[in-house]
């Protein structure tokens, strides 16, 4: 998630008391980061593109040209999970959300927080891992920073990243841009990440195949962009997972969500994990998954494009966009009833990207 010249997922609240300490929860996505996000930064650094609430900022510095521009801090314990590490998270994560806004990515830069005694091996793995990652998204890596910290002080490695892209005229993706009658897909299945770093840790209590979804998706993006000019709205369900990202989108845009819990694709391995651990895979963060709001018209045709691609080939319908109840999302669930979806209230994965 995105916090420099736009800090992400702004969420309206009163000030900040000054007794008040920061707790795991803040860092964990949901309504406490919000929270803190509105009452810290957002009220300190007012200014229209921050106060949008995006994944990214859209900036234009001089007629006929538009920006995407993001930044990210990495923080995931252990550095290397299955299907990622610590290096291609930060290339992606920063990747995808400039992507966000319609833009094609072009450039990163990277800072390196690095504690005393971390091994040259593992620095030289991670900073081949970004490499690849970069190489794959085709964006360069073009500057940054490097600190070293006392041993004890830095978990061996922290990264931060910041990318810009180019948005072309005329395109106008936001979490503001969601209409009634939009159709939401979701480009595959939920929870990948956040259960697998949960392995890596050891926290499952038993043996998992399961893999992080990690990858860039600018390339997925391009493709659902050249199939259809009525994409309204673009967003990666990181921390706080699909639940909490589709409340941002519905108070962005004062609308209500309706999800169909009998659509949504979950592993088994992944709904196995969390009714052990008693998580929703609702509320499990992804690195590798998007969620587009679509005119209905053309939902056939970005569903095709999405399926030609090697991130998007398991895209499915799980929703759509309602006037009413504006800023809920509501689930139909596999019973037939009712009920409503609320965000991340606090801590749940901490430490998970």
């Amino acid at each position: 998630m995105s916090e420099t010249v736009n800090i992400e997922g702004a969420y309206c609240a009163s000030p900040l008391p000054h007794s008040e300490q920061i707790v795991m929860g803040h860092g964990a996505g949901g309504r406490m980061s919000h929270q803190l996000i509105q009452k810290a930064f957002v009220s300190a650094f007012q200014n229209p593109a921050l106060q949008a609430g995006d994944d990214a900022a859209m900036l234009q510095p001089v007629p006929g040209i538009q920006l995407s521009i993001s930044t990210d801090a990495h923080v995931v314990t252990p550095l290397f999970f299955p299907g990622g590490d610590i290096g291609k998270l930060a290339v992606c994560g920063t990747v995808n959300d400039v992507a966000m806004l319609g833009a094609k990515p072009f450039y990163l830069t990277a800072g390196f927080i690095l504690e005393e005694g971390l091994s040259m091996s593992t620095l030289q793995q991670v900073i081949t891992s970004m490499q690849a990652a970069a190489q794959e998204a085709n964006v360069q890596i073009v500057a940054g920073d490097t600190k070293v910290v006392q041993k004890g002080k830095a978990d061996g490695l922290y990264i931060t990243t910041a990318g810009v892209g180019i948005i072309p005229i005329g395109t106008n993706i936001s979490g503001t841009q969601a209409k009634p009658g939009d159709v939401i897909i979701l480009s595959g299945s939920i929870g990948d990440h956040g259960i697998a770093v949960l392995g890596a840790r050891g926290e499952l209590g038993f043996e998992s195949t399961i893999q992080s979804d990690v990858a860039p998706l600018n390339h997925l993006i391009e493709a659902m962009i050249n199939a259809s000019h009525n994409i309204h709205v673009l967003r990666d369900p990181t921390r706080g997972g699909l639940a909490t990202t589709l409340n941002e989108i519905a108070t962005q845009s004062n609308v209500g969500i309706m999800l169909d819990e009998k659509t949504l694709p979950v592993h088994t391995e992944v709904a196995s994990a969390c009714e052990m651990l008693g998580f929703d895979p609702l509320y499990i963060a992804n690195e590798g998954k998007l969620v587009a709001f679509v005119s209905r018209e053309d939902v056939d045709a970005v569903l095709k494009a999405m399926k030609s691609t090697r991130y998007g080939e398991d895209a499915v319908i799980v929703g759509e966009v309602t006037a009413e109840p504006r800023g809920r999302v509501l689930l139909k669930t596999s019973l037939g009833s009712t009920r409503i979806v609320d965000m991340l209230a606090g801590e749940m994965l901490p430490r998970i990207c």
